[in-house]
C-alpha cells in the first residue's frame, strides 16, 4: 500500500523507516545533522511550499517533508495496514 504525504508525493508503505514531528525532533542535534546532510546531498523532497510539520525517513535515504501532521500520517498508515 501507499501513503499520501501531501502535494503530489506518494511513498510505498514498506519504504517508511519513521514518521517524525519536525518541531519536536528538530531539537535533537542528531536530527538537525540528518536533515542538514540530506539537504546538502539533495535527498530532501518537499510535498508543498508551505511550512512542513513532519518528515518521513525512507529506506531509500530520501527525507520527505510534509505539511501533514504526524498524527494524520500515522492514522493513514494504520488505515492501510
Amino acid at each position: 500500500m501507499y501513503l499520501y504525504l501531501g502535494g503530489n508525493i506518494i511513498i510505498h508503505e514498506q519504504d517508511i523507516v519513521g514518521i517524525f514531528d519536525l518541531d519536536n525532533s528538530s531539537e535533537s542535534k542528531w536530527t538537525r545533522r540528518l536533515l542538514s546532510e540530506a539537504d546538502r546531498e539533495g535527498r530532501i523532497v518537499s510535498s508543498a511550499d508551505e511550512l512542513p510539520r513532519s518528515f518521513v525517513l525512507s529506506r531509500t535515504g530520501l527525507v520527505y517533508l510534509s505539511v501533514l501532521s504526524t498524527e494524520t500520517l500515522r492514522q493513514r498508515v494504520g488505515a492501510v495496514v
